[in-house]
């Protein structure tokens, strides 16, 4: 948590986040991953500063359980100061204990943002899906949180002006607003409407903005006129390797070529003949992908 500190802006940990959601279509199914289509609604996570701390927390807490389709799990959160923001306890349930930041007690609006984190991590523990190292684990549970749909909490909570800063989560903020614009270009959703903190429409704006990039590298048809022409000399003289920099790699087919690339939608790696137009079809998201090899 950054309370008062700087706060880490860019996109320092963007292969990272790819690789997390590649593995959360991989570990749930397509099916499974569309199950999430909404998102956790302001409504649901609202907390008013005359609400009972701890009644309101475990009211938030459980439509988090809900959300998360984690019905027999029971979330105990208590309070105490900390480094961090919070902190949860993984064993082998139904009870799950969470501890919060004692700074919660005043700052009761981001006590979703920091519950959705944290029962995310209940809902990956389930799952048996982990990542080697407490960084790359972390930014699975970010990238997870803000996929299935409660992680605009995490984005909304990050708030930066002259005198003070506070960012939840160990995603930036651009990262943040990446995984929300790559979910909002899945189930065709506008986040942005939800956030409070001026600065959480600004980096979703930026973060939007990657995204699209995604969708516009060659060798798909939105490429634009440079990356097409890149990608043609490319094709050209190192037909048969990797080209340095590029998204896209060539490897011989027979007399031909193949050209692998990642899907911009879940990031797995697709192969496709190297013959003018075609349409592939990712067999991990299910996303069609209109190409110009």
């Amino acid at each position: 948590m950054a309370n008062g500190g700087p706060v880490e802006h860019g996109y320092p940990h963007l292969e990272t986040v790819r690789a997390a959601i590649t593995a959360l279509y991989k570990r749930l199914s397509y099916d499974t991953v569309r199950t999430f289509a909404s998102s956790v609604v302001p409504a649901d996570v609202a907390f008013c500063d005359t609400d009972d701390l701890y009644l309101g927390t475990q009211r938030v807490a459980r439509e988090l359980v809900r959300h998360y389709r984690l019905p027999d799990a029971r979330i105990i959160v208590s309070f105490r100061e900390m480094t961090h923001a919070a902190n949860v306890e993984l064993a082998a349930g139904p009870e799950y204990f969470v501890e919060l930041n004692d700074r919660f007690r005043t700052h009761r609006r981001d006590i979703g943002a920091a519950l959705a984190h944290e029962i995310m991590h209940v809902y990956l523990h389930r799952l048996d899906l982990s990542f080697p190292g407490t960084r790359d684990n972390e930014i699975l549970t970010d990238t997870a949180t803000t996929y299935l749909g409660a992680g605009w909490l995490l984005l909304d909570a990050y708030r930066e002006d002259a005198a003070s800063s506070q960012k939840l989560g160990y995603l930036t903020p651009e990262e943040f607003g990446y995984v929300l614009a790559k979910r909002a270009l899945v189930f065709g959703e506008d986040p942005s409407v939800w956030f409070t903190s001026p600065q959480a429409y600004t980096a979703y704006g930026k973060g939007l903005a990657q995204a699209r990039r995604d969708e516009q590298q060659p060798p798909l048809t939105a490429a634009g006129w440079a990356g097409r022409r890149r990608y043609a000399r490319d094709r050209r003289h190192e037909g048969g390797g990797p080209a340095p920099g590029a998204p896209y790699t060539f490897t011989p087919d027979g007399g031909g070529l193949r050209v692998s690339f990642a899907c911009p939608t879940c990031h797995q790696r697709i192969r496709v003949p190297v013959r003018g137009r075609v349409r592939a079809r990712c067999g991990l998201c299910r996303t069609v992908l209109d190409c110009d090899t």
